[in-house]
């Protein structure tokens, strides 16, 4: 009510203006024309009164901080105390995009309703051919608004009520209406989601007044009938025109009904976000980078808010983000000399550094409290003794007991000498899995040399996030 001032005020104005135009009018065609100008300018008026409103609706809100809901339901869950009616909201992101739109906000139910210019009962005419009678609708939103609404919402519908009297939408396999899609397509359903077949509420009930038809009009009956039914598939949705036929006998008649686009609900993303359209979807819309859950690594990417969902460039992968919930890393010397044991996990006495405590120097068995890759490097020296023929001295890698790599040396030598071994593996590990170096072939009088010449390494390379999200939900 308060701005009902702002809009009379320039309504009597224009009005007065051309009251000496009315009264010098000395026909009904001349009335006409004018009455036509007066209700163009008050559509101007009505457009520029909007404009005005969203504006100072704009204003204030940025000088109370207070920020434009995306949806009904997201203004509703602001203010619980909110009643039904007229309210501006923002789909695809406050300040980025197109502007935002004046809608009805069921606050009972949380739904969002688009008006548009052909909600009222409309007479098609007399026409004879298949789509002869066509009607765009025009929305208060833009297209982007409404696709950023469907992406948001749940649900989206749209309800279409056909009124006939011999005015059959399909006859003899010949389609005489159809309404086009968000996209343009045709359609021809006129309930429910089933695009692939021709079909009112009725047939889908199977109580058309013809059994033999799926529409009640499609009976093609001189009798007033009707086809009322909701189109559910928000993926075409909205519809954007109506086109009917076939109502050229004096005694044919045709008024169709379109109610506005709506949606209600919410896409809920109950799990840690893996895109920016997740993010989009919770409420983000400040573009830059941003870190989600990949397939077994977080990842970093690139929003650009400024775009939508579908759009190119909306989204750009960056690159991998070293994430571990656990540091994880040893580095162990072998200080006791004479170590000649066969597979039996070699101890390292001497700690030089083991964040975590995942390696064991008494056992000396390393324990993966991650799952994920880790590296591991082992190198020393072997003690041979002097020998007429070749000796092998092979140093393992275990994996719970099972050989997962492998090094020998030998000799050959009169005398005792030491040879270098050096190995290195990733492994992929699961919570649990053990790791240990052992010896799997041992010559007589060989042993492992000690006073620290010997050494193991191992870390925690790229950690498999799976398992630490499954214990967060």
């Amino acid at each position: 009510m308060a701005h009902l001032p702002v809009l009379f005020i320039p309504i009597c104005i224009l009005f007065l203006g051309a009251w000496p135009y009315l009264t010098a009018a000395t026909t009904l065609e001349e009335l006409q024309l004018q009455l036509n100008q007066l209700s163009k300018n008050y559509k101007i008026l009505e457009e520029k009164v909007a404009r005005l409103e969203l504006a100072q609706h704009v204003a204030h809100q940025s000088a109370g901080k207070i920020s434009i809901s995306r949806t009904c339901r997201e203004t509703r869950d602001a203010d619980p105390s909110l009643s039904s009616g007229m309210y501006w909201i923002d789909p695809d992101g406050q300040g980025v995009g197109d502007d935002p739109i004046y809608v009805f906000c069921n606050m009972i139910t949380g739904s969002t309703a688009v008006p548009h210019d052909s909600e009222s009962p409309t007479d098609v005419g007399h026409c004879a051919d298949p789509g002869c009678y066509s009607k765009a609708v025009n929305y208060v939103a833009s297209s982007r608004q409404m696709l950023a609404l469907a992406e948001l919402s749940a649900q989206c519908y749209q309800s279409i009520k056909y009124d006939c009297n011999y005015a059959p939408l399909e006859l003899n396999d010949v389609a005489y209406a159809w309404w086009n899609d968000k996209y343009g397509n045709p359609q021809y359903y006129w309930a429910g989601s089933n695009n692939s077949v021709h079909t009112c509420q009725c047939g889908i009930d199977g109580n058309c007044v013809d059994p033999a038809a799926k529409c009640n009009c499609d009976a093609a009956a001189p009798v007033q009938l009707t086809d009322d039914g909701v189109v559910t598939n928000k993926e075409v949705l909205p519809i954007t025109k109506l086109n009917f036929g076939r109502t050229q006998f004096e005694t044919s008649s045709g008024v169709h009904t379109l109610g506005p686009f709506e949606c209600t609900g919410q896409v809920v993303v109950d799990r840690m976000p893996s895109s920016c359209e997740d993010l989009w979807k919770t409420g983000h819309t400040l573009s830059g980078l941003y870190s989600v859950v990949g397939v077994s690594m977080v990842e970093s990417v690139y929003c650009d808010f400024s775009k939508m969902p579908h759009e190119s460039g909306f989204q750009n992968w960056i690159g991998f983000v070293d994430i571990k919930s656990s540091p994880t890393y040893f580095y162990v010397r072998k200080l006791y000399n004479y170590f000649a044991q066969l597979t039996t996990p070699i101890p390292f006495e001497t700690e030089i550094v083991n964040v975590g405590r995942a390696m064991n120097l008494t056992t000396g068995i390393f324990t993966a409290p991650r799952t994920g890759k880790y590296f591991f490097s082992a190198s020393g020296n072997t003690n041979f003794p002097a020998s007429s023929y070749t000796l092998l001295f092979d140093i393992t890698l275990y994996k719970n007991g099972y050989s997962v790599g492998k090094i020998r040396t030998d000799s050959y030598s009169s005398s005792p000498n030491l040879k270098t071994f050096t190995l290195q593996t990733i492994l992929d590990l699961q919570v649990g899995d053990k790791i240990w170096l052992g010896i799997s072939m041992l010559p007589q009088e060989a042993f492992i040399f000690g006073y620290e010449y010997s050494h193991f390494t191992g870390f925690l390379l790229e950690e498999s996030i799976s398992n630490s999200l499954n214990s967060l939900n």
